[in-house]
C-alpha cells in the first residue's frame, strides 16, 4: 500500500475506513455498536465501511469512540519557519479582517 501522501483522495477514504474497521475488529464491535457509540445511523457506518465516505463530524465521532483523535492535531499545522525572515514574517502578516456584507438587493 502506498503512503498517505502518495495516495488519491479517494485512497486516502478507502484506508482511513479501513483503518476505523479494524479498529472496530479489534474491539470485537460490530457494525450497529460503532454505529450507536458513535451516534451514527448503521447505514451510514456501513457506507463509510464500504466506500470511505463520511462526513467530517461523523469521522471525528468515530475517531472519538475508538480514541484515534490524536492524529487530528496534526492536520494543517504550518511548518516550522525556514529562516529567522520567515519567522519574522509570520509574526507581522495581519490577520485577514471580514470585509462589509453587500447588500442582497445590490
Amino acid at each position: 500500500m502506498l503512503p498517505l501522501d502518495l495516495q488519491s483522495p479517494r485512497d486516502i477514504a478507502r484506508t482511513l475506513s479501513r483503518r476505523v474497521k479494524a479498529l472496530r475488529l479489534e474491539r470485537g464491535w460490530t457494525q450497529r455498536e460503532t454505529a450507536e457509540r458513535a451516534g451514527l445511523a448503521l447505514a451510514t457506518y456501513q457506507r463509510f465501511e464500504r466506500t470511505g465516505r463520511i462526513s467530517l463530524e461523523r469521522l471525528l465521532k468515530l475517531a472519538v469512540i475508538l480514541d484515534a483523535r490524536g492524529g487530528f492535531e496534526h492536520l494543517f499545522v504550518t511548518g516550522p519557519a525556514q529562516s529567522l525572515a520567515e519567522l519574522e514574517q509570520r509574526l507581522e502578516r495581519p490577520s485577514r479582517k471580514r470585509g462589509k456584507r453587500r447588500d442582497a438587493q445590490a
